[in-house]
């Protein structure tokens, strides 16, 4: 299926996932649109929600787009396990990346309204490994591959992958 190169974002599907207070737009990205390099996300956070203590195989920037919350990340992302998190607070305009393989977590803390941020990831389709909490040991997280965004796309054949230029 071919898409047009200029849409509509509110004429583009989102889902939940089957995670309460959570909205994923998937805006360009591996299997549907043919991207290779990146993909690209508009996710909202209704007050209370959040993602699951995680880490992945690529690079990750956020653009806070409204609302504001918290950004959990691990200190030792490189040791036997993440241990007790840095709480970044998060507002509209901010914006920050999350190395690949840093352990984190994005948080609507805030009580009276939605977080909404563009995400941008590099390698897609993203590999993630889950965590129970933030003293589970690396060795122990549950992969996750692929990721529920990715897994209509990897059924969906894309035309015309092409290697380089």
């Amino acid at each position: 299926m071919a898409f047009p190169l200029v849409r509509n974002l509110t004429d583009i599907p989102s889902n939940n996932y089957g995670r309460e207070g959570f909205s994923h737009v998937t805006v360009a990205g591996f299997g549907l649109h043919g991207m290779k390099e990146i993909e690209v996300w508009l996710q909202t956070f209704s007050p209370g929600a959040r993602t699951p203590i995680h880490r992945h195989s690529c690079e990750e920037v956020f653009i806070v787009l409204q609302g504001s919350g918290t950004l959990l990340l691990a200190p030792n992302s490189h040791m036997k396990y993440p241990g007790e998190p840095e709480n970044l607070p998060i507002f509209p305009n901010s914006t920050f990346h999350i190395p690949v393989n840093d352990v984190h977590q994005v948080w609507n803390s805030n009580d009276s309204g939605d977080l909404q941020v563009l995400v941008v990831i590099s390698r897609p389709p993203v590999k993630i490994f889950i965590y129970q909490d933030w003293t589970m040991p690396h060795i122990a997280a549950k992969l996750k591959y692929p990721y529920y965004w990715d897994e209509e796309c990897l059924q969906t054949p894309s035309n015309d992958h092409k290697d380089e230029l």
